[in-house]
């Protein structure tokens, strides 16, 4: 860890980042900068430096609860971005193919193509759907450390990861210590999460279907949220039951309500129409409703997929929210707001199947907008033909960004490699 590292690990973190209790902004650390770092250096090596405690803020969550997010201080946002840059070289030769969340050069799309992919080309006929209830608040501290320590073998890195896991959390003036758990939004929390994670469920996940399946199993992670395939359903319960006995030697629980066993694949849509059973279940995962579909050309099974309804709703209201506030600025400024949100919106969402809901999304925010400029004034009333003309002036029309799963997959692995 020198000097260099901590000034881009500083220059990486976001300017606009709320301050955590020691009230320092981006803007006001660049002040004096060099002469900052190198202190922040010396107290680092010669283990002068003290974490402090994380700052509890809550954002609301699209069921309606809050999500409690834990805010750093600056300077330990700048020795935890270092040593995220320094780990990341040791575990991204360890972590698995089929692991996306969080990692140097992964994003949600390449874990969305991949599972697409595997429903496509295995023999997949179940799906587990799971959720580890609270994770990031039940990550146990001494196994976290155990796993650590396990590639690690640098004391400094050990003692600092230690203070962070220790530093407990501060709450409208009022510290309460952290016995298990790691803050969500600290920069450190996901890579940790990753190495519990690859330890908890990927090594054993990965021998598992390598020694105990008999049909195809596949395998999708993006952080704590995970979706498994399998090819036959006695299968997929048996690794349920395994699975969950896993999880609680180390104080993990699957979330009853969110974690779900269906059929889906190409023969869950006429098994279940055999049965009288109705159309197959659908799934979420990273934002996407996935359902069994057919390609209209040659009625071929494919798995569609389409923006999850909470999350469609959620980002409505948080524009809602936001036009509220906005309410007096001059209508072009709002526009060019909503044009960038919207382009962002699209950039996530715009994947082949899902143009219904983007052109949904995008008449409905139409009447949002409306809504909040008949409210500048008690006079105010907005003719259709004049929101038409504004809404071509500023909000992009919907079309598709993203390739198929299959091209872009075949892209990225050009030889199709194993659990990728």
């Amino acid at each position: 860890m020198t000097v260099g590292l901590l000034r881009d690990s500083f220059q990486a973190l976001k300017r606009q980042a709320a301050p955590g209790v020691d009230g320092v902004t981006w803007k006001e650390y660049e002040t004096g900068l060099e002469d900052r770092l190198i202190d922040l250096h010396s107290r680092v090596h010669r283990g002068a430096y003290r974490a402090q405690a994380s700052r509890r803020v809550y954002i609301p969550k699209a069921d309606g609860r809050q999500r409690p997010l834990g805010v750093a201080a600056l300077e330990d946002k700048i020795v935890q971005q270092a040593v995220v840059t320094i780990l990341n070289e040791v575990y991204e030769v360890d972590f698995k193919g089929f692991s996306y969340g969080f990692r140097p050069g992964r994003s949600p799309h390449q874990a969305l193509d991949a599972l697409s992919v595997g429903l496509h080309r295995k023999r997949v006929n179940w799906v587990l759907d799971a959720d580890i209830r609270g994770f990031f608040d039940q990550m146990s501290h001494e196994w976290t450390m155990k796993f650590v320590q396990h590639r690690v073998g640098d004391p400094r890195i050990l003692r600092l990861i230690q203070k962070w896991l220790k530093a407990g959390v501060s709450e409208e003036g009022h510290w309460s210590e952290t016995k298990v758990g790691t803050p969500q939004g600290s920069v450190v929390s996901p890579l940790l999460a990753n190495i519990y994670l690859h330890y908890v469920f990927d090594l054993w996940v990965e021998a598992w279907r390598k020694k105990g399946a008999r049909g195809d199993v596949i395998v999708v992670r993006y952080a704590d949220d995970l979706v498994v395939g399998f090819e036959s359903r006695a299968e997929a319960v048996r690794f349920l039951e395994e699975f969950r006995e896993r999880l609680a030697k180390f104080g993990l629980e699957l979330h009853a309500e969110k974690t779900r066993l269906i059929e889906f694949g190409r023969f869950a849509a006429p098994n279940r129409k055999q049965r009288g059973e109705g159309k197959p279940e659908t799934f979420t995962f990273l934002g996407f409703t996935h359902y069994c579909g057919t390609r209209h050309k040659d009625g071929a099974f494919i798995v569609w997929r389409e923006t999850a309804k909470k999350r469609l709703v959620a980002k409505l209201q948080a524009i809602k929210t936001e036009l509220q506030r906005r309410r007096h600025e001059p209508v072009a400024s709002v526009g060019a707001w909503l044009r960038k949100v919207v382009s962002g919106y699209y950039q996530y969402h715009a994947v082949p199947g899902n143009l219904h809901r983007l052109n949904l999304f995008r008449w409905r925010l139409s009447w949002v907008w409306r809504q909040a400029l008949s409210r500048r004034s008690q006079r105010s009333y907005i003719h259709m033909r004049w929101l038409d003309r504004l809404m071509d002036r500023w909000i992009p029309v919907a079309c598709v960004l993203h390739p198929y799963p299959m091209q872009r997959f075949d892209a990225n692995h050009p030889r199709r490699e194993p659990y990728a």
